[in-house]
């Protein structure tokens, strides 16, 4: 499995495995959330995606009950926080909202660490732009996190160029990816400027719902899971892996992160690495997203 450097001595696998449907399974038992660990590593998908708030901030202790010393040393955690819905340990507010105080990061850190039994998260992501966000108490609690030991490496989830340029002018320490929303079916990202301007920088983008939550297999995407199954064909691998590829194919080294609890599906996320997509085919997948040829 190829890998992604984000920093000097951290690097991703190019495929990450997302838990945010971990406790939507019938089994969540530490064994069978093992076995799914067992069937990415075995792939060479080493870095996991959780976030707080994730199976109604269930999806991280989850995690924890099937974590070891030995296995932790296998992996890169990634979580994220600053949501806050009325669900969980957070019940009893009003309305969902966006917190990224300081007390809030801090907490939110701790709970990270004591659900999921590590003693530090690889990297840590706010996880939506916040309207009320005050930069420099933000910017200052990330550093402080960094500094703690606690968080490896700090990001965010869904900012646009805006919201990055002002969190990143109140921090010393510097963000390393943008989690965003990319997929064969959302692809005004390479359009709009939200990959071009991280392209620019050489930050790794990590991709949320690369075969977009599903609807890639509506019957009104038909023509297109049509041309991903041929493109699949040709490669021994079916339509998904194809929709992967076609991210990975991109310049940018975009890191799809994969979300199954289907033990079959999880053994065959690897697929899509195996997929080399020249310019031509690149842009026939495109063509048939688009629904029509590019200007």
């Amino acid at each position: 499995m190829d890998r992604v450097s984000l920093t000097d001595d951290l690097s991703f696998s190019r495929l990450v495995y997302g838990m945010w449907r971990l406790g939507d399974d019938a089994d969540t038992s530490p064994a069978h959330v093992r076995a799914k660990i067992d069937a990415c590593l075995d792939q060479g998908i080493t870095t996991f995606d959780q976030a707080d708030i994730y199976g109604g901030y269930e999806a991280e202790e989850i995690l924890g009950t099937a974590m070891t010393p030995d296995l932790r040393g296998k992996m890169e955690i990634v979580t994220k926080c600053d949501i806050v819905a009325p669900a969980g340990r957070y019940s009893d507010a009003r309305v969902k909202y966006y917190d990224t105080s300081r007390a809030h990061i801090l907490a939110s850190v701790d709970h990270s660490l004591r659900l999921m039994k590590i003693d530090h998260i690889d990297t840590l992501l706010i996880h939506r732009p916040d309207p009320m966000m005050d930069h420099f108490e933000t910017g200052a609690a990330l550093d402080e996190v960094v500094a703690s030991g606690k968080v490896r490496t700090v990001g965010v989830s869904n900012f646009k160029r805006h919201d990055w340029t002002l969190l990143q002018s109140a921090m010393k320490t510097p963000l390393v990816t943008n989690q965003i929303e990319i997929s064969v079916l959302h692809h005004v990202p390479f359009t709009n400027g939200d990959v071009a301007y991280l392209q620019e920088a050489g930050v790794p983008i990590m991709a949320w719902s690369p075969l977009a939550g599903g609807a890639l297999f509506e019957a009104s995407n038909a023509g297109l899971r049509d041309l991903l199954s041929k493109i699949g064909a040709d490669h021994g691998v079916d339509d998904t892996a194809v929709a992967v590829a076609w991210l990975l194919a991109h310049p940018a080294r975009i890191i799809p992160v994969m979300g199954t609890n289907n033990l079959d599906r999880i053994g065959r996320i690897g697929d899509a690495a195996k997929v080399g997509l020249d310019r031509q085919t690149w842009f026939e997948i495109y063509t048939a997203a688009l629904g029509h040829e590019v200007p």
